[in-house]
């Protein structure tokens, strides 16, 4: 059924495809989507490429490469058109194999001249965004038991693995980690003890990454272990099964369907067992044991690896493998802006990652959160004035949040360390521009304002350092409003009168400090809107 007779079956639905540009295979997958954010699966293929193997060991792509991924995409073009697509509607992301190939720009431009189709780089906090949403409509039926417990959600893919802990429903800590089966492939050449080499450096690796991990949450208390990926596919085809055993809404032995569960389940003794015989197997006899190609076989190994040590980090008895991808993640994505309840949950998300990044430096989360609340309530107010979106609320939030986390560090000068730990830090579904602006944020939160000299307030883009100067006014009126800390001004009512910023402050107590902080921190407001703030 081509795109016409879609329209003309359900108006309501319509078609999409998206293109994952990976570091091991480039894949293909065309969908129908409707206007309820839901979709159904039409079409996939998969290439193998070795865009991985040139960067992680050369740093570029080479040209046969580049000659072969272009040939690759040329077919999946005609495949798109064949559903009635043009590559204009085509979703095509890259990953961490083109993010750090030093002549990606060149790949870039050669592939929308010789196919159409222009790839959006993601960076690795997005792909956690992207692959908590696959995830989060995969084992929706879980959600019930996902909300009373923690778990930690990780993709192995060829560069990076990508890493969230949960509590409760709630992110507490998203991590990109330069860990991936292309990348260990090359970091490690064939020897004769290759096997015992990979295992001992992933063994201290992941033992190391927990540390810091154990920092934001105590890994003993995740219940469930989530693995996302082809290779943790192949083995819950293997050894796992269809069922929602552990979902106790229902009856003990009672089934799901592959198309109401799309996950599978793994008992953790099954998949140790299974991973510590496939070690001792040549590729060939992977290959045919699995009945997977010589090129799954052999990234096969790192992965399973790679998701056994962080397995043993937690008290998880069973991992749970859904049938999702990062392309499936963009296809929910693409559908967000539908879902009014989706976005609203990103958002809460978003917030749940600040603090916990927020308590892993011990900040003072009630000033922290009243801050938030106050400049939340200023932006809303001001809507006429600054004419920003809703996302721009969203990133005075966080900054908010975090912008004393640099007392961590040293009371002293905290807005500049603030500003370090920020920029440094992994905040779950923000990109690097969105994390360099939170970062500019904090820094201006006291203190100087912008200035030329300043070179991570200079090297944003023109748009990006004016969202700064609005947002930074409104933050510096909303941590002056709460100086003692004490929250003592409960609520903030703003009113423009004769070229002034009137705010009418119900509080409790002596707002003394809270006056005086106006008055020190007023002049970056005054200089971007143009009002002199007064407190009453």
């Amino acid at each position: 059924m081509n795109q016409r007779d879609a329209a003309s079956a359900d108006a309501s639905r319509w078609l999409t495809s998206v293109i994952d540009v990976g570091s091991s295979a480039i894949r293909l997958i065309v969908a129908e989507v409707d206007e309820e954010g839901g979709w159904r699966r039409l079409d996939r293929a998969t290439r193998p490429v070795a865009l991985g193997r040139d960067v992680f060991s050369r740093g570029f792509i080479s040209r046969e490469t580049m000659l072969q991924s272009i040939r690759i995409l040329t077919s999946f073009v005609e495949l798109i058109e064949g559903w009635g697509l043009s590559p204009e509607q085509v979703n095509v992301i890259g990953t961490s194999a083109l993010r750090e190939a030093r002549n990606r720009d060149t790949f870039l431009d050669r592939v929308y001249i010789r196919t159409g189709l222009q790839i959006e780089i993601i960076e690795g906090v997005e792909e956690n965004h992207l692959t908590y949403l696959a995830v989060r409509h995969a084992v929706r039926l879980l959600r019930p038991t996902f909300e009373r417990s923690s778990s930690l959600i990780i993709e192995v893919g060829g560069g990076t693995s990508e890493m969230m802990i949960l509590n409760r429903g709630r992110m507490v800590a998203a991590h990109s980690l330069r860990m991936g089966t292309v990348r260990l492939q090359q970091q490690f050449r064939p020897s004769a003890d290759f096997a015992g080499e990979v295992n001992t450096y992933l063994r201290e690796t992941v033992r190391a990454t927990a540390e810091v991990l154990e920092a934001e949450f105590d890994l003993s208390k995740v219940r469930y272990f989530v693995a996302v990926g082809g290779e943790a596919r192949i083995v819950a085809r293997k050894v796992g099964r269809f069922d929602s055993a552990i979902d106790h809404s229902r009856g003990a032995g009672e089934q799901a369907t592959d198309e109401e569960a799309h996950f599978a389940i793994v008992e953790k003794e099954d998949f140790c067992e299974l991973v510590e015989r496939l070690q001792t197997l040549p590729v060939e006899a992977r290959v045919r044991e699995l009945r997977i190609s010589y090129h799954e076989a052999e990234t096969l190994m790192p992965a399973l690896l790679i998701y056994r040590y962080f397995l043993e980090t937690t008290n998880a008895r069973q991992l749970i493998v859904p049938e999702v991808s990062i392309r499936e993640g963009v296809l929910i994505n693409f559908a967000l802006g539908q879902s009014h309840a989706l976005e609203e949950e990103f958002y809460t998300q978003v917030i749940a990652s600040a603090i916990g990044l927020g308590r892993k430096y011990h900040f003072d989360e009630s000033h922290a959160r009243h801050v938030a609340a106050l400049a939340g309530s200023l932006f809303d107010q001001l809507g006429d004035e600054h004419g920003l979106d809703r996302h721009a609320r969203l990133l005075l939030e966080v900054a908010a949040l975090l912008h004393d986390i640099g007392n961590f560090v040293r009371s002293s000068g905290h807005h500049k360390h603030s500003q370090y730990l920020v920029a440094n830090s992994e905040l779950f579904g923000f990109s690097r521009d969105d994390i360099r602006i939170v970062s500019n944020l904090v820094r201006y939160h006291r203190k100087s304002p912008p200035v030329a000299s300043h070179t991570p307030f200079i090297s944003l883009r023109r748009e990006h350092r004016l969202m700064v100067m609005k947002l930074g006014a409104i933050l510096r009126l909303a941590d002056a409003l709460d100086r003692s800390h004490g929250q003592r001004v409960k609520r903030v009512k703003l009113q423009i009168e004769d070229g002034d910023a009137v705010l009418d402050c119900a509080y409790s107590g002596d707002i003394a400090i809270e006056r005086y902080g106006i008055e020190l921190k007023g002049d970056m407001f005054e200089d971007v809107f143009g009002y002199t703030v007064r407190v009453v």
